[in-house]
């Protein structure tokens, strides 16, 4: 939205968040929050108005070399950013008005000729407009909080330069060192920290640069209490010669920056005002931007109707595992599955075509990213199933057992029993009501139904709770289902429809692993996690790493039933369920999941995990993204986190010899 300067100036003071372009287009402002602090790239930009291009004696790319592409880019999550439009060719926002207009640069003739008065009158008003504009923002903060702060970020060209560079400098040269060193030294300790991609990190205080820019003369002449961080970027994120972006490092740098700013933010805040204890989450906006809002609602239209399992559980489950068992060691099941009722190639193009570039928080951004390239292979699952290539995409999803899961596995094999197993005298019906029961003391509406479509005993779907009518159940394992499908599953289904975001409704990335991982630690700690229990886990993975390497589904089905003494009906179970669809990896996740469950259980507070189908990978946003007040707070919790059941000392030792 265009502005006039005098619109900007009374949005300002009247503490109006906005986002706009100045009507010349010279400047870009947004004010998500008003916060103490503001990012600028003042050398962002690359335009030249029109009845300039032609007196340039350059040409774009010699234009482009020398200005500060992507610096705009750094600092696009935080919540004040003012970003140059211009190039610095035409005037330089880091010169003072009598200089800022170049007649030679870098040993380079700028125009073909002199710019006439009037030309020259246009170009100095839009740089008098810029500041006018900064003075009233710096001012409006310094009389809101007391202080100010600027991060005034910038890149440089390096290749050119015979000695070693940092790859960060930061410029203080017209900073008062003595009363602003301790800020000085945190921001130096944060951008030494940051870690790029084949990149040895360095940050240096007036190496390459001072920090003489007019920004910052301009602040230091003008007031008292604001502190200007002028910082050079070394050019590793792009070819500095031929212009091409390195968009994995750029990445990484805007997840850095936000980190980096806000928390020099956070912390210079609290030691100069009255403000206590704040955290790099509390200087960042606690508003959704309608970027985020609109492409979380068209990727769930997109993918909202993609349930796996429905999917990948054979259709003919029952009547092939009759004939199996009739001959277990030469029947080959041949099971049978749901025709996949959408268009994979339409899906992959709605995906890809999400304007996620719209996102300027960096870790959003790559959270919706990392969501995308999932569903993409989601897909490419979903359309090989019952083919060879089906394993191929179960290993790009799932991944596969590695060492430490399989010693994990045989660790827990090798455990003897050491209690009697209860008798499995609770039938399905007996289940479904106690099920029902349960979801009435969480106070969650539900349906509890009965499936024969399930291999599991049971399992969420939704809102509906799916019951196989051929199993049953001891009271331990019922105990152990309803902390683990109701009190996980339903729960985080439930916190997540309501969450603005309905991505947590999809799932992000690890989902499974942490689910699953999350859902078992709550039957241990509900006093309901007996050993044949762990062992189905561990046995579990061995079939899935048999799978993997080749074996035969006869072959894993035997092993299990003789090598390991597992009765018929489970053996064909956990069989059947790594190899249905063509090889099914995700079951070895199951044991890892606990692990990594038991692990954060230890050291973290897990709350934010069950706001919806979430990964552990993600804790640290999701943290953030509550802190901010973006995401709410979990409706529900397992019950399991707060009952004091005793626990089985056996069990206890077990679990956390798993590593």
């Amino acid at each position: 939205m265009p502005l006039t300067e005098l619109e900007i100036v009374e949005k300002i003071r009247s503490l109006t968040p906005f986002e706009a372009h100045r009507d010349d287009g010279s400047l870009m402002i947004r004010i998500s929050e008003y916060q103490p602090y503001i990012a600028t790239a003042i050398h962002n930009g690359h335009q030249l108005r029109q009845s300039l291009q032609s007196q340039c004696a350059l040409t774009e790319e010699e234009r482009y070399f020398e200005e500060d592409p992507f610096t705009g880019d750094f600092i696009s999550s935080l919540p004040i950013v003012l970003q140059g439009e211009d190039s610095r060719y035409e005037y330089d926002l880091n010169r003072a008005p009598d200089n800022c207009i170049y007649d030679d640069a870098w040993g380079k003739k700028v125009w073909l000729a002199p710019l006439s008065d009037a030309e020259r009158e246009i170009t100095l008003a839009k740089h008098q407009s810029y500041y006018r504009i900064l003075q009233c923002l710096v001012e409006t903060l310094e009389l809101q909080f007391g202080l100010c702060l600027i991060y005034d970020i910038h890149s440089y060209n390096y290749q050119r330069i015979d000695t070693a560079t940092p790859t960060f400098n930061v410029g203080t040269m017209q900073v008062n060192r003595r009363r602003w060193r301790k800020e000085i030294d945190v921001l130096l300790d944060g951008l030494n920290n940051v870690e790029l991609p084949n990149i040895d990190v360095i940050a240096l205080e007036n190496d390459i640069f001072k920090g003489l820019g007019y920004q910052a003369a301009f602040i230091k002449q003008h007031f008292k209490n604001t502190l200007i961080m002028p910082i050079e970027v070394k050019k590793i994120f792009m070819n500095e010669e031929g212009g091409e972006a390195y968009p994995l490092v750029i990445e990484k740098l805007k997840e850095s920056m936000k980190t980096v700013i806000t928390e020099h933010a956070a912390f210079t805040i609290t030691k100069r005002t009255k403000a206590k204890g704040l955290t790099g989450s509390d200087v960042l906006a606690s508003n959704l931007s309608k970027e985020v809002i609109n492409l979380d609602r068209q990727l769930y239209k997109i993918a909202k109707g993609i349930n796996t399992l429905s999917y990948i559980n054979p259709t003919n489950l029952k009547q092939e595992k009759k004939r199996f068992l009739s001959k277990p060691y030469s029947y080959q099941p041949q099971f049978t599955y749901r025709q996949l009722d959408l268009d994979p190639y339409k899906f992959r193009e709605q995906l890809y075509r999400l304007p996620v570039e719209t996102i300027r928080d960096a870790d959003v951004q790559k959270m919706y990213r990392k969501v995308i390239d999932q569903l993409a292979v989601r897909i490419d699952l979903l359309c090989s199933i019952g083919t060879d290539e089906f394993l191929y995409n179960s290993l790009r999803y799932y991944g596969q057992p590695d060492e430490r899961d399989i010693a994990n596995a045989k660790f827990i094999l090798h455990a003897c029993e050491y209690k009697e197993q209860q008798p499995a005298n609770i039938s399905a019906k007996e289940a479904i009501e106690a099920f029902k029961v349960a979801a009435a003391e969480y106070n969650i509406p539900c349906k509890v139904v009965s499936s024969k479509q399930l291999i599991a005993r049971a399992m969420v779907s939704g809102k509906v709770i799916k019951v196989n009518p051929n199993s049953r159940f001891t009271q331990g394992d019922l105990d152990a289902l309803i902390h683990h499908e109701l009190g996980v599953h339903l729960v985080t289904s439930v916190n997540a429809e309501r969450q603005p975001l309905k991505i947590l409704q999809l799932g992000l990335p690890g989902n499974t692993h942490t689910q699953e991982g999350l859902a078992i630690l709550c039957e241990h700690l509900s006093g309901s996690f007996p050993l044949h229990r762990l062992k189905t886990l561990a046995l579990r993975v061995v079939a899935v790493e048999m799978m993997v390497n080749g074996d035969s589904f006869n072959d894993c089905f035997n092993s299990l039933r003789h090598d390991y003494d597992v009765c018929d009906d489970e053996a064909f179970t956990i069989t059947a369920r790594a190899y249905r669809g063509g090889g099914f990896t995700k079951d070895f996740l199951y044991l890892r999941g606990l692990k990594d469950a038991i692990q954060a259980y230890k050291t973290e507070d897990l709350t934010s995990l069950f706001i919806g189908k979430t990964g552990f990978e993600f804790k640290p946003l999701l943290d953030e993204l509550i802190e901010r007040g973006i995401l709410k707070t979990p409706s529900f919790m397992p019950k399991a986190l707060a009952i004091e059941a005793k626990i089985d000392p056996v069990m206890d030792f077990m679990l956390n010899s798993i590593r």
